[in-house]
């Protein structure tokens, strides 16, 4: 799911593994650090990243971000 606001583009990914909030921690600075992300915000329980961006993610940068994290990118929600 993607959407546009006035802060910018949310878009809502799929995770797989997340089961903690090391989990969500650790997913979500992984993908803070791609150029343009304002905020990331992982749910461990339903296994939901919501992203807010400058502009529409590479989604092979937040899939790459995500495996460097130790998780599976299943894709938007």
């Amino acid at each position: 799911m993607t959407a546009e606001t006035k802060t910018g583009l949310t878009t809502v990914y799929q995770v797989k593994g997340m089961t903690c909030g090391h989990c969500e921690g650790a997913v979500s600075s992984e993908i803070s650090e791609i150029a343009g992300v304002s905020s990331v915000t992982a749910v461990a329980a339903t296994g939901q990243v919501t992203v807010v961006s400058e502009a529409p993610l590479d989604e092979a940068a937040v899939r790459a971000a995500v495996d460097e994290a130790g998780y599976e990118l299943v894709g938007q929600a």
